[in-house]
């Protein structure tokens, strides 16, 4: 560990929160990224082994094949499909060299507004206290601002919360005739209750002003081999994005991976059905925490307001991991009221979740007895 240069579980702590991954290489609970921690199975690994030499020798193939892969994953066609280096690489081209005023909700996904040039992205307040998205609101702030891009993350990140597809259909239409695309970031989607219901992918020709953005890393709990993807029956706007991917945007392993997923839908299936039990009990053990407001969550995580009379997110933060050597994700960073009050916690297995509660609930009441 020396290699990293910290000596105390404190140094470790200052180092780690200010690293973007690599968590894997510091030994200890990762609450804070969003993996999906059943997949992918063990035969895809074999696979990788088996082909390892091929696979790094060779070129990969380039995005019409890639767009392909996805296609039948999803069952679209590969024109209205661009492959990305993880999603992160579509919101670059979208936020930072295609729209020039985007509009999201906050707080959400910072990279939407952080990959815009300064003075092109409009940040919308999400409904205090509840963090509900009026659609009716938000499209007549994106047609007041003049926006041509409006994005929506459902289940939303860091909430945990989805939005009805009825209302994303709604603010679609009312956008359609102001020139604005509506982004779709369903990237948290298959952990909803029933994500084939609640996705609108099925609906996409009938919306030429949306698209759906994808980052596959979360879902299939491959974040090593960023892939992520946008659909749209709008082609022109598809041809916009597609121009700003390099031919070579994706590695050999992560194609490989696309050639392999077809095989192994029930088994992404179970291990979706999987964390949806373990986030479900893990958000009931939350609620037990006393002072605790605990919304309940549609993605993998689950986003909390600590209580009133608790040490603040950062402070709680710190304490977790330097004490129990568990890490969360503190929300000072976002925009919302009282933002050093929240919290979001990455569901992992039933074991490792008791254990932050139970690491949590002890930290707050320490707390509380210091007060008292």
């Amino acid at each position: 560990m020396t290699q990293y240069n910290y000596e105390t579980q404190m140094q470790k702590y200052e180092f780690i929160s200010g690293q973007h991954g690599g968590y894997y290489r510091h030994d200890f609970t990762d609450h804070a990224y969003l993996y999906n921690l059943y997949f992918p199975p063990e035969a895809i690994f074999t696979s990788f082994k088996n082909q390892i030499r091929d696979i790094v020798l060779n070129y990969p193939v380039a995005q019409d094949a890639l767009a392909g892969l996805i296609g039948k994953l999803i069952r679209q066609p590969a024109e209205r499909i661009v492959v990305g280096n993880g999603a992160a690489e579509l919101i670059k081209i979208v936020s930072g060299h295609i729209s020039r005023k985007l509009i999201v909700p906050v707080p959400s996904f910072n990279e939407y507004a952080n990959a815009a040039p300064s003075g092109q992205a409009v940040e919308f307040a999400l409904e205090f206290p509840s963090f509900r998205l009026d659609v009716d609101k938000f499209a007549a702030e994106a047609i007041r601002v003049g926006a041509d891009v409006a994005v929506v993350v459902t289940p939303n990140n860091p909430t945990s919360m989805l939005v009805p597809r009825s209302d994303l259909i709604y603010l679609a239409q009312k956008l359609a005739n102001h020139g604005c695309m509506l982004i779709i970031d369903e990237s948290f989607m298959d952990f909803a209750q029933d994500p084939d219901q609640t996705t609108l992918e099925h609906d996409i020709e009938r919306y030429p002003n949306m698209a759906i953005f994808k980052s596959m890393s979360k879902a299939y709990g491959i974040c090593g081999l960023r892939i992520g993807y946008m659909l749209t029956a709008n082609s022109v706007f598809a041809q916009a994005v597609r121009k700003g991917v390099h031919i070579w945007n994706i590695n050999g392993f992560a194609e490989e991976f696309l050639r392999l997923l077809p095989g192994y839908r029930q088994e992404f299936a179970e291990s979706c059905e999987q964390v949806r039990t373990d986030r479900d009990n893990l958000y009931k053990r939350l609620c037990a925490v006393q002072g605790m407001t605990v919304y309940k969550p549609d993605a993998n995580f689950v986003f909390c307001r600590l209580p009133d009379d608790a040490q603040s997110a950062p402070e709680v933060t710190r304490k977790l991991f330097v004490e129990h050597n568990m890490y969360i994700k503190h929300c000072q960073g976002k925009t919302l009221p009282d933002s050093d009050r929240y919290i979001r916690i990455a569901s992992r297995t039933e074991t490792e979740n008791c254990k932050l509660v139970e690491a949590l609930a002890d930290i707050i009441d320490s707390k509380e007895k210091e007060i008292t």
